[in-house]
């Protein structure tokens, strides 16, 4: 049982607690993937859902427990992680929250979700407020298993739902690492224009759909200058190349001073275990948010637009 004051709580990523736990001070607990600390809520990149208010509710039965969490608010998600039948039966008695998976484009869940766990058979942590939308912080998209040619596409869904804005029909958007094509394919069907730039080739059947270019180059060789010779502007750029985090964002700091694209969203793919010191300086781009994805793996992604709701 946790002892003492409860700042917040932090739902680590799957497979990168360890990242999550450098990240915090003040742990005072720790329940599988869930970590506690005794301070105000602290910045967190690799976080999949911050609890922000957790509050301890001493329960005297299930059905205590589904009140006391009912008297609270309507919505709440269970964080399972022990005492798997009790808890469930607690959640089966609370008002039914859909966790079907998104068509998208969505926008995003209008009500807050709070979220609970059993810490013991007469002890729940709750938390009204949390940092996602999304059970968990896990964001589930329908799949199309035809049209992208891998599932990469996920990732790119997921950031621009959170984004909470998307490319326009009519749009230029770059497309950096795009092969083989995952990302063009999301773009091309929201109806932009797109030029992918990669060293290998973009799978036919994306390279064969309308209002899609491919360059064959290194992306850090690509500047304005010769961008305009394909469009007057850039409405967005879409980063997901296979490079250190540092490289990036020397390059995408350059984007940024010349004014000619202000609408990023941009993959930081670490190598092993780095000390990730190169996040805060993407943090601290004015007006952006720097993220793990539920669909990113061993990297986190930033994004910088000129109209969002983060």
């Amino acid at each position: 049982m946790p002892d003492g004051k409860i700042g917040a709580a932090y739902l680590a990523a799957e497979g990168f607690f360890d990242q999550l736990k450098k990240e915090l001070k003040g742990i005072t607990k720790v329940y599988d993937r869930l970590v506690l600390t005794d301070r105000p809520i602290q910045k967190s990149y690799w976080a999949q859902n911050i609890w922000q208010n957790p509050t301890l509710i001493p329960i005297q039965s299930i059905k205590d427990g589904a009140q006391k969490l009912k008297a609270i608010q309507r919505n709440w998600n269970l964080y399972s992680f022990q005492l798997h039948r009790r808890a469930k039966l607690i959640q089966e008695s609370l008002p039914y929250v859909s966790g079907s998976p998104l068509q998208f484009p969505s926008p995003l869940p209008k009500t807050n979700l709070g979220s609970w766990t059993l810490l013991n058979s007469n002890a729940i942590l709750a938390s009204a407020e949390c940092s996602s939308l999304f059970p968990n912080g896990e964001v589930h998209f329908l799949e199309d298993k035809e049209g992208p040619p891998n599932r990469a596409y996920l990732k790119l869904q997921e950031a621009l739902t959170i984004i909470g804005t998307l490319p326009q029909p009519g749009d230029f958007c770059l497309d950096f690492g795009g092969s083989p094509g995952g990302w063009a394919w999301v773009l091309q069907k929201l109806g932009a224009t797109v030029l992918s730039v990669d060293r290998s080739p973009l799978d036919p059947k994306i390279s064969n759909l309308p209002r899609v270019q491919f360059q064959k180059k290194d992306a850090f060789s690509i500047e304005p200058s010769y961008v305009k010779k394909f469009s007057d502007n850039v409405d967005w750029i879409f980063w997901d190349v296979i490079c250190y985090p540092e490289k990036t964002f020397e390059w995408i700091s350059s984007w940024i001073e010349s004014g000619f694209c202000k609408n990023f969203v941009v993959t930081l793919k670490f190598q092993g275990n780095n000390d990730y010191e190169i996040s805060e300086q993407f943090s601290k781009i004015p007006g952006s948010k720097l993220v793990h994805l539920y669909q990113n793996k061993h990297e986190l992604t930033w994004m910088l637009t000129q109209s969002s709701i983060y």
